[in-house]
């Protein structure tokens, strides 16, 4: 049985607050699972080749080596079972669903969010001006 116009506009519209609210959740609910076949076969072949270097290192017993195919192949797995990031996923809420259902966009940010060494530096600022005084 098909929706009325009137429950699939509550039905957008309620689409659009999740999206606005927690775009997170949104997009997680509307992505979808599966992963192409390029990306596994690019972490089995890079799998394929730190086993190889890892025996061989292990055959002319350089550590180093087998350490280096250990890594490889901890990359390759790693690559393979991550989840691949989107530039959609990084930007965050589109503005905010006014009353009458319509999309306000959101303000520009007028400043960058402080990376993670200068808000280091902030807080060891604040307490060497708390211990200070």
């Amino acid at each position: 049985m098909p929706l009325s116009e009137y429950e699939q506009r509550v039905l957008e519209q309620m689409e659009r607050q999740l999206t606005s609210d927690d775009p997170r959740l949104a997009n997680t609910l509307t992505q979808r699972g599966r992963r192409s076949f390029g990306r596994y076969a690019l972490a089995g072949t890079g799998a394929v080749v730190g086993l190889l270097v890892l025996v061989l290192g292990a055959a002319n017993s350089t550590a180093w080596l087998g350490v280096i195919g250990f890594v490889v192949m901890f990359a390759a797995v790693a690559f393979a079972f991550a989840k691949p990031r989107s530039a959609a996923a990084r930007r965050g809420p589109q503005g905010t669903v006014q009353a009458d259902g319509a999309i306000k966009p959101a303000a520009a940010s007028r400043h960058h969010k402080p990376g993670f060494m200068a808000r280091l530096e902030e807080r060891w600022d604040r307490r060497r001006g708390e211990s200070g005084r």
